[in-house]
This record gives structure tokens, C-alpha cells and sequence, in this order.
């Protein structure tokens, strides 16, 4: 959470008027901040209260102020204006607020309570005799933190850029894990096995060509007749047909010796 110019570290002390804190700026010492409540920050005399006690303090007692009605007085000087940042109509008003000078003693924080209880008026002795109903403020029961805003916006919507140390820093990091990448990669495939080509496919020339057949495919060898052929030494049916007489004319005029003609008719 910030305020105004002012991070916030810690809660020092509250009451139904406002909350104390323990802030710093961006580069500077820490200092207490006092934030009023939404119900204070919502009444005029409650802001007036609380403008004319800052107003009559030292001047280097205090050393910002800010939000709504804080911009008058003696203390005007040490106003800080947020009229740069983006309002929208509905946006409510800031609430009051003042950094003051921190020693982290308990004096100055009961300065900061003494300036709540001038807002609240809880401390306040009555004038006369008690009587009749107890007074108080028609906003005490509305204790939520008063309205505050912060622009710029923190990440992703900062306006500044970045330095050259953190583009640095960015640009050797993305190396280093690019390196990493590699060097896992050159790790893991470097020790993985070689695999053999597969055998090569015989071609359909190759499977019905040459070669002689050997002796264990089946084919009979020369030596030894096929079951469709007879064997050299018997003789075969066409010669032992070839003996038995003929009634036909033999083709040709010339005949074998002693081989009879047949008659002709008449």
C-alpha cells in the first residue's frame, strides 16, 4: 500500500479517527504517517480539526501533507498535489494525510495520538456538570481506511523503463539456459546406438533368373531318367507300335526292303 509518495512498512498505533503507520519514500528516511479514517475524512470539522493541528506545527516537523482541505494554512507549503493522476468522476476525494519527521521514540508516536485525539475529540474534558446522554460522533462506527490512491500503477502498468543492469541480467540468464538446452541435447544423442541399414529387397529378375539349379531342388539330375521319361535301355511304346503291319498307304513311293505292299483293288 502507498499514500501519497509514501510505501507503508508497519501499523504504529490507531483510534476511530484514523491509523498511524511507519512509511518511507523512495529513497529517503522513514517517517510516521497519519491517515485519517473514512468517517473522520468525510466531515468537514473533523478535517478543519485535524488541518489547523498541523498547521501549528514546526515546519520541519512536518514533511508532506496531502488530500482533501490540506492545501491551506501555514503548512500549504509543504502540500503535495496528486492532480496528475487520472480521476473519474465517481472517484471519491483523498483523505487527509501527513508524513511527519520519525525518531522511533514513544514521544513521536504520542504526538501522532495526541493529533487523533484533537480529530476525534474523545479526550476533550466537557464543560460543566455531565448530564443527560453521552456524546459521540455520528461517523465512529464508520472505521474503514480512508480513500488513497496510487498511480502509477505498480507492475505491469509502471511508466518507467527499466535499466541497463536489469536488461543485462535479463540477456545473461537467457543465455545461460540456451547453453543449458544445448548442452542436454549434445548429451543425450551423442550416446545412442548406431542402427544398420536393413537388408536389401531381391528384385523380380533376380528371384526367376539365372543360375544353375542345384542338385536338392528337386529337379532330376542328368544321370537318372524323370518319372516322364523312359529310361534309355527299355524300349519305348512308339517303337514296339511301329512293328505291327499297317493297312494304310505308306507315304512315299519307295519302300523299306521286305517290308509287303498290299494289294490293290481292282
Amino acid at each position: 500500500m502507498r499514500v501519497g509518495d509514501f510505501w507503508i512498512d508497519s501499523r504504529l498505533v490507531e483510534s476511530p479517527a484514523g491509523v498511524v503507520y511507519c512509511a518511507h519514500a523512495d529513497g529517503s528516511d522513514p517517517v510516521m504517517l497519519i491517515h485519517l479514517r473514512d468517517g473522520a475524512a468525510s466531515d468537514p470539522a473533523a478535517r478543519a480539526r485535524f488541518s489547523g493541528e498541523i498547521n501549528a506545527m514546526h515546519i520541519d516537523t512536518v514533511v508532506a501533507r496531502g488530500g482533501q482541505g490540506q492545501d491551506e494554512g501555514r503548512m500549504a507549503v509543504r502540500f503535495r498535489d496528486e492532480d496528475d493522476d487520472p480521476i473519474v468522476a465517481s472517484h471519491r476525494p483523498l483523505a487527509p494525510w501527513v508524513a511527519l519527521a520519525f525518531s522511533g521514540s514513544p514521544a513521536a508516536v504520542a504526538e501522532a495520538q495526541r493529533v487523533l485525539a484533537a480529530v476525534d475529540l474523545v479526550h476533550t474534558p466537557q464543560l460543566g456538570s455531565p448530564a443527560g446522554p453521552d456524546f459521540q460522533m455520528h461517523w465512529w462506527q464508520n472505521i474503514r481506511p480512508g480513500t488513497w490512491r496510487m498511480w502509477p500503477l505498480p507492475w505491469p502498468g509502471r511508466k518507467d523503463r527499466a535499466g541497463w543492469l536489469t536488461l543485462l541480467t535479463s540477456f545473461l540468464l537467457m543465455l545461460l539456459i540456451a547453453s543449458v538446452a544445448v548442452l542436454l541435447a549434445i548429451l543425450v544423442f551423442q550416446n545412442q546406438q548406431k542402427v544398420s541399414p536393413p537388408a536389401p529387397v531381391p528384385s523380380s529378375t533376380s528371384a526367376s533368373g539365372g543360375g544353375s539349379p542345384s542338385p536338392s531342388s528337386g529337379e532330376p539330375s542328368s544321370g537318372e531318367p524323370s518319372s516322364g521319361e523312359p529310361s534309355s535301355g527299355e524300349p519305348s511304346e512308339l517303337e514296339s507300335r511301329s512293328d505291327t503291319p499297317s493297312m494304310d498307304q505308306p507315304s512315299g513311293d519307295s519302300s523299306g526292303p521286305g517290308s509287303p505292299s498290299p494289294e490293290r483293288k481292282l
